[in-house]
């Protein structure tokens, strides 16, 4: 049987009740459903609450498909309709924060004005300073700046390509770490890759007054390229991705010590980074264990360093790919200088938030996040082994196991996470124990308040690196004197001398570079490499 009433489908509520009647019955008949509709409807009237003065008209029933509260709530439905992100402010600005108060026209005018006092209104790498720091620039951004306007490519900048730079720059980057990254990245790229950095790199070679004995010494501007680059990766890329953003820029000092150079001759005092004296000790260390002088060092090569204080499983980690970058060292099972780098640092200054992630990374054999009490054991036999070979009674696992877990007082029962060796502040001690023999029986013998009173001891002292540079610098040099007297036939004067202090390296520069050319002299074609 067809229905007939066309305005129960065109009225949806009609609609909703036909189907909330039929669902107890197969089939509902119109004549029915009118009567119950207007019973439905009387009742509704009589149920109505009489208005009283000046409260609003009540929205109009409607007939729901199921059983529902028939009192409508229109408060609610007006705090969820309303536009709740007009009251948050912005709080993310990846670019820097803008600063509204700065008059760029006034900056860009500066500029133009600088251009036409310069020849022809283009300026070379050098001239390129006196804009750099107009522009509120340090001067070591100049080569940066030089190669993003296109100098690179002419041998110099003209005045409108560099405006137009330097407009869409200060437009869409607002702060110093955001503008570093647009100047030396590569185009449509937010982050810095090694590469990057060797034009202003090779500018601070070719210009800093600290380094001009290397102008007669280029087989060596790579070299001391490739640490300065390994080093500033080493500190600033915290996220071990091989590439730096803004907000690691940020969050380091690169861009105040890059500054810094500006203002100090001596290289040598800014021990971050750019040090000429910590390249000297670090590529010297490199140079002894390269024993055919190719540029890379074997697994035996690196186990000799520091007459073998190393364990063989830990330099087994280390060759496995844990810690270095590309695929030669698990191919080739070399190591090239740039990885020696980053060993170097993290052997002797083991409290560096990097080196205790990075020998984490070696120790952490399943890769799984936790140094479990089987992988402490595997790197302990061999600690053992050596001491039982020189006479030394070791501690057993269990008792050194017992040490070792109230030292780092780990979060989680039998498992050490990386948080609990940095928060334990004593990584140094615990490495030690496990792979380098050595300086664990040197902390041994040490006396513990000593080792307490280091711990707390908050003050700016230098890093321990740093302090392993300055006592390898000062062997290194006086080493060289010697040699040098000796040869002259004056080791009387050498006996009555004191060590070259690293104040005078300047004078005593091109004496280390031609030691140095002879050691490297061989280099100089794989150098290119």
């Amino acid at each position: 049987m067809m229905i007939k009433e066309t305005s129960l489908r065109r009225d949806p509520d009609l609609r909703g009740e036909l189907a909330f009647l039929a669902k107890g019955c197969d089939f509902v008949l119109p004549s029915r459903f009118k009567k119950r509709l207007k019973s439905f409807q009387q009742t509704q009237i009589q149920n109505k609450p009489e208005k009283k003065p000046g409260t609003p008209l009540p929205t109009p029933a409607t007939f729901p498909s199921s059983p529902q509260p028939l009192s409508p709530v229109p408060a609610v439905n007006n705090v969820v309709n309303a536009p709740l992100s007009i009251n948050i402010p912005r709080f993310y600005f990846p670019e820097g924060l803008p600063d509204t108060c700065i008059n760029h026209e006034q900056t860009l005018s500066r500029i133009e004005t600088a251009f036409m006092d310069i020849e022809d209104q283009k300026a070379d790498i050098h001239e390129m300073g006196k804009i750099a720091k107009i522009c509120g620039c340090p001067l070591y951004w100049k080569a940066p700046m030089f190669r993003a306007a296109g100098g690179e490519k002419t041998g110099f900048v003209s005045a409108p390509s560099f405006i137009a730079l330097w407009r869409k720059l200060l437009n869409n980057h607002h702060d110093d770490a955001s503008k570093f990254i647009c100047l030396l990245a590569k185009p449509s790229c937010s982050s810095l890759e090694q590469e990057d950095f060797i034009p202003l790199l090779q500018d601070v070679v070719d210009t800093h007054p600290g380094l001009t004995f290397l102008k007669d010494a280029p087989e060596f501007h790579s070299r001391y390229i490739t640490t300065v680059i390994q080093r500033i990766f080493y500190t600033v890329n915290r996220s071990w991705s091989g590439k730096i953003t803004s907000t690691e820029i940020r969050k380091s000092n690169f861009l105040q010590t890059l500054a810094l150079l500006e203002e100090e001759e001596d290289i040598n005092q800014i021990t971050d980074y750019f040090s000429y004296e910590h390249f000297y000790v670090i590529y010297c260390k490199f140079w002894e264990l390269d024993s055919d002088h190719d540029l890379f060092i074997s697994q035996a090569d690196l186990s000799r360093y520091n007459d073998q204080a190393s364990s063989n499983r830990i330099i087994e980690r280390i060759f496995s790919g844990a810690v270095t970058r590309g695929k030669t060292v698990q191919k080739e099972g070399r190591m090239s200088y740039a990885d020696f780098v980053w060993f170097l640092i993290s052997e002797e200054d083991k409290r560096n938030p990097t080196s205790i992630e990075y020998w984490f990374r070696c120790m952490d054999v399943d890769g799984d996040g936790v140094l479990s009490m089987y992988e402490l054991e595997y790197f302990y036999e061999e600690q053992c082994e050596r001491m039982e070979a020189m006479g030394i009674e070791p501690l057993p696992f269990h008792d050194l196991l017992c040490q070792m877990l109230d030292l780092v007082k780990p979060a989680n029962d039998g498992k050490i996470t990386l948080r609990d060796l940095k928060r334990c502040r004593m990584a140094h001690i615990f490495y030690d124990t496990f792979f380098n023999l050595e300086k664990y029986l040197d902390h041994e013998q040490r006396d513990p308040f000593a080792v307490q009173k280091d711990v707390e001891n908050d003050g700016p002292e230098p890093s321990d690196w740093d302090r392993f540079a300055a006592e390898e610098y000062e062997t290194l040099v006086a080493e060289e004197s010697a040699q040098a007297q000796f040869q002259e036939g004056s080791f009387e004067d050498y006996e009555t001398d004191e060590p070259a202090s690293p104040s005078e390296f300047g004078n005593k520069g091109n004496k280390i570079n031609s030691s140095l050319s002879e050691k490297c002299g061989k280099l100089q074609s794989v150098d290119e490499e």
